[in-house]
């Protein structure tokens, strides 16, 4: 008799350990303390790129998520990769998160979820200094550069006549428009003026307006139940003023 005691006694604690470690997980919320991969860009400043002296990654972006999972209450750690295959990271479900400077579009809705947009950007052209393109229906016929996987090839493709050359980092497309090996660069308006500004002024400038004004937004694959709870801590971020505090870390005033 004590044996069975002793065996339903066993039963009733198993039981009870088995409920307490499964009240933690509710469906469509993150594990706390849960270690996410984050696949980024390494040479997209200033939203993500790698510091040469400390070799870690920085960046608007880098800062961004990870205030985010502080918030939600996950870790991250990130990997590295080009643009066009971190897209295809989200579609296979090979990476959990992906935060880039990624333009949330219908075409790419359809193959990977998006959170909430965070920032508001476009496409700008950018030409040598004495250029005398003046805007984006200048550019039929001649070498245009852009970025594989980006929204600027694809505007290009479809909206233009230009011999579109496209690159696994957009630095290589400005340091070949520099060389006069193209004569214009497309790309994303923060990106191109920040690149002007530390590296090319007086030798590039930008020209016509902004195109495609698209926001961004942090990738998952799709249905990915990380979504809500990303949301949620990205509100909280730009309630509580630490979103305007990155955002100005980063660009140098506070987001409009």
């Amino acid at each position: 008799m004590k044996k069975t005691y002793l065996g339903i006694f066993a039963l009733v604690l198993f039981l009870l350990m088995l409920t307490a470690c499964g009240s933690g997980e509710t469906s469509g919320e993150t594990t706390d303390g849960e270690t996410y991969t984050v696949a980024t860009d390494a040479n997209f400043q200033p939203f993500e790129y790698k510091n040469p002296e400390t070799g870690e990654m920085e960046g608007f972006d880098i800062d961004l998520i990870k205030a985010i999972a502080d918030e939600a209450g996950f870790n991250v750690e990130f990997e590295t990769m080009e643009f066009d295959g971190l897209i295809a990271s989200m579609q296979s479900g090979k990476f959990p998160i992906g935060i880039a400077g990624i333009s949330i579009t219908d075409e790419r809705k359809e193959t990977i979820s998006f959170s909430d947009s965070y920032y508001d950007s476009g496409l700008i052209l950018a030409v040598p200094e004495e250029s005398t393109i003046q805007s984006i229906d200048d550019v039929d016929g001649l070498k245009v550069g852009a970025r594989q996987g980006s929204t600027s090839e694809s505007y290009l493709n479809a909206n233009t006549d230009a011999e579109v050359v496209a690159y696994p980092e957009i630095v290589t497309a400005y340091m070949n428009l520099e060389k006069d090996r193209l004569d214009a660069v497309l790309y994303d308006l923060p990106n191109v003026q920040y690149y002007i500004k530390e590296n090319a002024e007086g030798k590039l400038k930008t020209v016509g307006d902004v195109l495609e004004g698209q926001p961004y937004g942090i990738a998952f694959p799709k249905d990915s139940e990380l979504v809500d709870s990303v949301n949620d801590a990205l509100a909280t971020l730009k309630e509580d003023g630490t979103y305007d505090e990155i955002y100005k870390k980063w660009f140098g005033t506070e987001p409009e």
